[in-house]
């Protein structure tokens, strides 16, 4: 096995090569998180036939220049790859893989690049579509935590520090409730001009549409809780080229390394191995066309075929407390406590189901419909779906959060999609539903007041009334026992 490092247009690149006599396809990683973390993962290529080049994006760590998040990928990407396929050691098929930012960097080789310039096939996991995917949801509520998180360890720096905001909430506490939150580098004491950039970004959705012109396969590779989960399921939907697989397993951003509170012994995959096999298959032309793939279901130790899913069923919760409450901005209902208070006025309106008669299967889109009233032209209407176990814990199964401008006291109906769930829960259990005005620190607070959440300076308390009869929590439910599938066999046909 050979390994050297270079400079590509300026950018520092390791290179890794089998130990048998080439040519070979290649495996190309473009990361900002250090390219020297990737050595394990280039020596697992290395021995299984490939050749592969992994590099820092510009601006980052050795490479020079400046570091502008999601802005020089796609040309530095296209030079790297040209040069990659004029090498002798390269057979001139080329692979673009990665997890997180990087496998932005793989998606818009993808989609952007003329055919020279273009990967053969894309492995993209937990993939970081763009700015305005990773700062908002889909209904255009910030994300606050994780991109607050993100841009304190990566933003703006050579280097990161992944403890960046645990350490500066641990002297700060109260630091993601300063306003305005476009201060947030002042109380850091860190230079971010990116941190404002960010939150100008308002078009979802563009490398996803463009998805649907795809040339080569794609593996696209998500889990249950991870952030980017629908975008995941979403651009394998979406995508165009001749096959399309879909791996969703238990797992959170982290995929295997991170496994969620319903991962088992099965979800426990080699992700490199699978990996390896899938590329080999992908350059010789062997993947079924279509779209294929493997989705774990939670609590059962078990994977399904990716698309499965159930019958609706709709339940109606009974009330517990609640139906009128106050969403207030400086006693936010908290994204990281399942604890419900039990003294004091309502901060949220809170319903249960009778429990489960018998072990179910929930797998597809989950959404509650609500019929409800906000006396504030603006409002964010925050639903959480939460298992309560026989023994009385609880677990929190899936957010939605809605941003909703009409006239202040007018109700109206709508619904909160809670994005897809995959999990068997045991007889016994009970569904909580939370309907709040606040996810808070995961998502920024809706001052109330028509004022951008990122810029507004004050804050004002809404007050909510829901109809308990009007709230439906939808669910895709498996009418029997499911069959289980192989993971790897759907991956690779």
């Amino acid at each position: 096995m050979t390994a050297f490092s270079t400079t590509v247009d300026g950018l520092a690149t390791d290179i890794r090569l089998p130990a048998d006599e080439g040519p070979f396809p290649a495996v190309l990683i473009r990361t900002p998180y250090d390219r020297t973390r990737h050595r394990a993962e280039a020596r697992g290529w290395a021995r299984r036939g490939f050749a592969a080049v992994v590099q820092d994006v510009r601006g980052r760590f050795a490479s020079p220049g400046e570091w502008r998040p999601y802005t020089n990928e796609t040309a530095d990407g296209a030079a790297t790859v040209r040069w990659i396929r004029r090498r002798p050691w390269c057979d001139g098929r080329l692979v673009a893989a990665g997890a997180s930012y990087a496998a932005h960097c793989a998606l818009v080789l993808a989609l952007d690049m003329p055919e020279d310039a273009r990967p053969d096939a894309v492995i993209a996991a937990v993939p970081a579509l763009g700015p305005a995917e990773t700062a908002r949801e889909a209904s255009g509520v910030e994300r606050l935590l994780s991109r607050a998180g993100w841009w304190a360890a990566h933003g703006d720096r050579r280097d990161s520090d992944e403890s960046a905001l645990d350490k500066a909430l641990a002297t700060d506490p109260g630091l993601l409730a300063h306003l305005p939150l476009t201060a947030l580098p002042e109380r850091l004491g860190r230079h971010l001009p990116s941190w404002a950039d960010l939150w100008r970004h308002h078009d979802r959705g563009h490398l996803a549409a463009r998805a649907a012109h795809a040339g080569p396969p794609l593996l696209a590779v998500g889990g249950h809780h991870d952030h980017f989960t629908d975008e995941t399921v979403a651009l394998w939907h979406a995508w165009g080229g001749p096959s399309a697989r879909l791996l969703l397993g238990p797992w959170t951003h982290g995929l295997v390394t991170a496994p969620g509170p319903d991962a088992g012994p099965a979800h426990r995959l080699n992700l490199g191995e699978l990996y390896v096999r899938w590329a080999r298959r992908a350059l010789s032309g062997e993947l079924t066309p279509g779209r294929h793939g493997a989705l774990a279901l939670g609590g059962a130790d078990l994977w399904l075929p990716a698309g499965t899913d159930g019958e609706p069923r709709t339940q109606r919760p009974r009330l517990l407390h609640g139906s009128v409450f106050t969403a207030d901005p400086d006693r936010p209902v908290r994204s990281d406590e399942l604890t419900v208070p039990t003294d004091g006025p309502p901060d949220r309106c809170l319903l249960v189901t009778t429990p489960l008669p018998r072990p179910l299967d929930v797998v597809g889109p989950a959404s509650v419909r609500l019929r409800a009233t906000a006396h504030t032209p603006s409002a964010d209407w925050a639903v959480r779906l939460v298992a309560l176990t026989p023994e009385g814990t609880a677990e929190r199964l899936a957010v939605g959060v809605v941003r909703r401008a009409e006239p202040a006291g007018h109700e109206s109906a709508f619904t909160v999609g809670l994005g897809r769930l995959a999990r068997r829960l045991r007889a016994g259990t009970r569904f909580r539903l939370e309907i709040a005005g606040h996810h808070f620190p995961a998502h920024a607070r809706n001052p109330h007041t028509g004022d951008d959440p990122v810029t507004a300076h004050r804050l004002l308390a809404s007050r909510r009334e829901v109809d308990p009869a009007g709230v439906a929590l939808r669910l895709h439910v498996l009418p029997s026992r499911p069959t289980p599938t192989d993971p790897a066999e759907e991956i690779l046909r």
